[in-house]
């Protein structure tokens, strides 16, 4: 059989050969990045240490798998629906809960584009299967399971999708997601569905009559609805209907970048508003700002900051949208098999093989907590952005 290494950042490797499983081995590291540690003194280090291990931390949006290092081989690898859980870098990830979004719902097994039922539901198993035989981990489906996750060092593991796409037009699919345990849906991925219109459409028809009712059912069942993706007209129709606070998990300000991928004043106030927030995001040239036009973690940081003063700190977290790979070279590849996506133009603005501070899973909120006690903010509202203020939503949303 062929040892093939993943990413530089999970000491595992796979041992190809019969598909029907994996077996993992300690590799060394392979140093694809640099790790990037925020400068701070002995004492501030302390106290970065002391918050996070006194408070519950929460990525609302994150990947936390490792893909093939050579990104050429994805398609072909992701055909066996078999995405690797980074443990190892997991566990120095200084998490208590993560929303794992299951390689955006796009799983690619039977279709070329993803989002086909059948897909999503085998994925999903298979990664259920995976959590279910190891201890690190578990299904988390409450708030208290958080709360018991921080308790017992483990983390609380929520499966997720960006995009409610797979169920059509069959509601009650939304019912046997929730069964295998979804929590957290996006009401649209980019393009539009059966819901709405997603953010990269030219004209927005806002949330349509079936997606009303599906915001209504996801309310009734207890799950988190996500406008990251879509359209502003169907973000503010989503806010509208629901019942529940709404959440937007991994964006930014667009009035700090023109791009279609950040989310305008109106919607951050909207969903803010309806008792939810805004996750800030670090994928590869989104939040970027004029100051701040080489993505890293002072831009993203920026966006964090004009947030907090548009909706206050206690409706700001962090979705930093990440995982154990070659982040950027990932969009290159996805570029280069599906069509153009516009939604993420802005200005021109330079490149950066990876994202400084909050490349993947393991460094984010270390380097998140380090920013803030460098810039002077206190331990109540350091606390309030690294949990509780999703402990807040996600109590009023998920039912017990």
């Amino acid at each position: 059989m062929k040892l093939k290494q993943y990413d530089a950042y999970t000491p595992y490797a796979y041992l190809e050969g019969d598909p029907a499983y994996r077996v993992f081995t300690p590799t060394p590291q392979l140093g694809r990045a640099p790790s990037y540690i925020i400068d701070v003194t002995p004492d501030e280090e302390a106290r970065v240490h002391r918050l996070l291990g006194a408070n519950i931390t929460v990525s609302l949006h994150d990947h936390p798998i490792a893909r093939p290092i050579d990104l050429n081989d994805y398609f072909d690898y992701r055909k066996q629906g078999r995405d690797v859980t980074a443990y190892a870098g997991l566990s120095v990830a200084q998490l208590d809960a993560v929303f794992d979004n299951l390689m955006d719902g796009n799983a690619v097994i039977t279709s070329s584009r993803g989002w086909k039922w059948h897909d999503v539901l085998y994925d999903l198993g298979m990664r259920l299967a995976d959590i279910a035989h190891q201890s690190m981990l578990f299904l988390a489906t409450t708030a208290q399971d958080i709360q018991v996750a921080k308790e017992t060092g483990r983390i609380a593991w929520f499966p997720a999708l960006e995009a409610a796409t797979p169920i059509e037009n069959e509601l009650d699919r939304l019912d046997v997601l929730y069964g295998f345990g979804i929590r957290c849906i996006g009401v649209a991925y980019t393009e539009s569905n059966s819901l709405g219109a997603g953010l990269r459409e030219p004209r927005d028809g806002g949330l349509t009559v079936f997606g009303r009712q599906a915001v209504q059912r996801m309310n009734r069942l207890g799950m988190l609805v996500d406008v990251s993706h879509v359209g502003d007209q169907t973000a503010l129709d989503t806010v509208e209907v629901s019942e529940s606070p709404v959440i937007i998990t991994h964006a930014g300000a667009r009035a700090l970048w023109p791009s279609r991928r950040m989310k305008p004043d109106e919607v951050i106030r909207a969903c803010a508003q309806s008792g939810g927030m805004i996750g800030l995001e670090a994928a590869p040239h989104t939040t970027i700002t004029d100051r701040h036009p080489y993505h890293n973690i002072d831009s993203v940081m920026e966006h964090f900051e004009y947030c907090v003063n548009l909706v206050g700190i206690e409706h700001v977290g962090f979705g930093p949208d990440t995982m154990f790979a070659d982040h950027a070279g990932s969009h290159r590849v996805f570029a280069s098999v599906m069509s153009k996506d516009a939604s993420f133009a802005g200005k021109d603005h330079p490149t950066v093989p990876y994202v400084a501070g909050l490349e993947n899973p393991a460094e984010n909120f270390l380097n998140i907590t380090r920013w803030l006690v460098k810039h002077g903010y206190s331990d109540d509202d350091i606390s309030l952005v690294l949990g509780k203020n999703a402990m807040r939503v996600l109590s009023q949303v998920l039912k017990s």
